[in-house]
């Protein structure tokens, strides 16, 4: 699993499934909570900017679009970063970006500096915990990998059900500039996450010479250097249908949180009670990731999960396109709880679907080029949903504009793959036990001189643990050379 990110340089190393992948899980767990639910919580600090600074939802909305532009655009440049650096660095020096961000925000004297602060410089600071994140939970996690994702993503949730209220707690004690002072110092914990993504160790390799780490030396320098950005992902067309639907997805997956609360201000409810509806969607969704997660691992579900997924976005469309029918603060509340569940079962699934594609290999590259073509969609869809309610002031059109571009999205998804897709990706139990098979075979099919070098091999070995006396291991290797005189030596055999 190590080719993912050039932490250690090795390919070799098997994810271990566990052990200090917890800890990592964990780091993840808290990034994937901030990276996401941030966006969607500062919106509660949407209504007094709008009195500060005299402006329009729309113009409120780029905060969150420009928030989600550069984590999802800064993809490419993260994938660069980690290749080069490794994850560990990166992650570091983002934390300290994404702290700064907000803490210059609460300076702001107009929105362009919000627009800057908090959605360029703490957005990028984001985009480098986000990324190398979820490269490092990959490399640390195969076959329990999918139960991973979903408990990383569940992160985005639990941060939800807290930020928001504490968004609404910090502007109605500190106003907004304390509320982004205090934000910015809480979004240091970015550094102590990165903190626990150590890199993979190598295996351990004897430490006799000639034995063992001659062929292995061998081939690490036969090794290329992985490239920085592998564009070849574009040649799998899994990849490019994958790609399409998620930046089509994308337009309008984001558009719902960030209006949800403004809609129900728009209703006559307090302020208080209308980012509850924000907790609630977070409490479901708490539930729905790990859950989707588990069953996306099964072995029947695996090998299918891009269908298993497209049948989430359309439970998000189309709970959107119902949701716009919304008219009191109960039916919000029906909404949310159907809007968690279905953001929960995307949330676990995106980048599931995407490392299967793909492969451990090439998933650095291919998630910061999909973060990239999708940081466009992002960047446009808030804004235009701003827009358009700014010229109609109906929020029922917004939530049916976003409802049809996440379901035009599972269609092209699920449509694409079953027209075009003729060999379902394999299994990574499958791929494990056929590699057993194969390597099983392999070994059978061994030459005669080879096992003939493969016993020697063995008996130099028992003949050094046993000899300890140097004369009689100068005596013993002697008899090896004339024995393997007429035996060609190769580099496992040759002392």
């Amino acid at each position: 699993m190590g080719e993912v990110a050039v932490d250690d340089g090795t390919s070799e190393v098997k994810a271990p499934d566990g052990g200090w992948g917890w800890a990592v899980l964990f780091g993840c767990f808290v990034i994937t909570g901030f990276s996401y639910a941030f966006p969607k919580a500062v919106s509660v600090f949407f209504e007094e900017l709008i009195r500060e600074f005299d402006v329009g939802y729309s113009d409120t909305a780029w905060i969150s679009s420009i928030l989600l532009a550069m984590l999802y655009g800064s993809g490419p440049l993260c994938s660069i970063l980690v290749n080069q650096f490794g994850c560990r660095p990166v992650m570091l020096v983002g934390g300290l970006f994404a702290s700064l961000g907000m803490v210059l925000a609460s300076f702001a004297t107009s929105i362009i500096h919000i627009y800057l602060c908090t959605g360029v410089i703490t957005g990028l600071g984001m985009a480098l915990n986000f990324q190398p994140s979820l490269i490092m939970l990959n490399q640390y996690f195969s076959e329990k990998r999918p139960l991973a994702n979903g408990l990383a993503a569940a992160g985005s949730p639990v941060a939800l059900c807290c930020l928001s209220p504490l968004g609404q707690v910090l502007q109605y004690e500190y106003g907004w500039r304390g509320g982004f002072l205090i934000l910015g110092g809480i979004l240091l914990n970015f550094c102590a996450c990165g903190a626990l993504m150590k890199p993979l160790a190598p295996p351990k390799t004897s430490a006799t010479p000639g034995i063992e780490n001659t062929p292995d030396d061998g081939n690490k320098k036969a090794k290329p250097k992985p490239k920085l950005l592998d564009f070849s992902v574009f040649g799998d067309l899994g990849f490019v249908i994958y790609t399409v639907a998620a930046s089509i997805m994308v337009l309008g997956l984001f558009v719902p949180p960030v209006f949800v609360v403004s809609y129900a201000k728009e209703l006559g409810n307090e302020d208080t009670k209308s980012a509850l509806l924000l907790t609630i969607m977070g409490f479901t969704d708490i539930f729905a990731r790990p859950t989707c997660g588990y069953i996306a691992g099964l072995q029947w579900v695996r090998p299918r999960c891009v269908y298993l997924f497209s049948i989430a976005l359309i439970l998000n469309g189309t709970t959107d396109l119902v949701g716009s029918l919304s008219k009191d603060y109960t039916s919000l509340v029906v909404f949310c709880i159907f809007i968690g569940i279905s953001y929960g079962m995307v949330g676990a699934l995106q980048f599931e679907v995407l490392m299967t594609i793909v492969g451990t290999e090439k998933f650095s590259s291919a998630i910061g080029l999909v973060l990239l073509l999708e940081a466009t969609a992002v960047l446009i869809g808030p804004p235009s949903a701003g827009h358009l309610l700014d010229s109609t002031k109906k929020y029922m059109f917004v939530f049916l504009l976003a409802g049809v571009e996440v379901v035009v999205s599972a269609l092209v998804l699920a449509i694409c793959n079953l027209l075009f897709i003729k060999k379902k990706p394999e299994a990574p139990e499958t791929a494990t036990k056929n590699g057993e098979t194969v390597q099983e075979k392999n070994h059978s099919s061994t030459s005669p001189i080879e096992e003939s070098h493969k016993a020697d091999g063995n008996s130099e070995k028992k003949a050094e643990d046993i000899i300890k006396d140097p004369k009689e291991v100068e005596t013993v290797l002697k008899d090896k050379d004339e024995q393997n005189k007429n035996i060609t030596c190769s580099p496992d055999t040759k002392l």
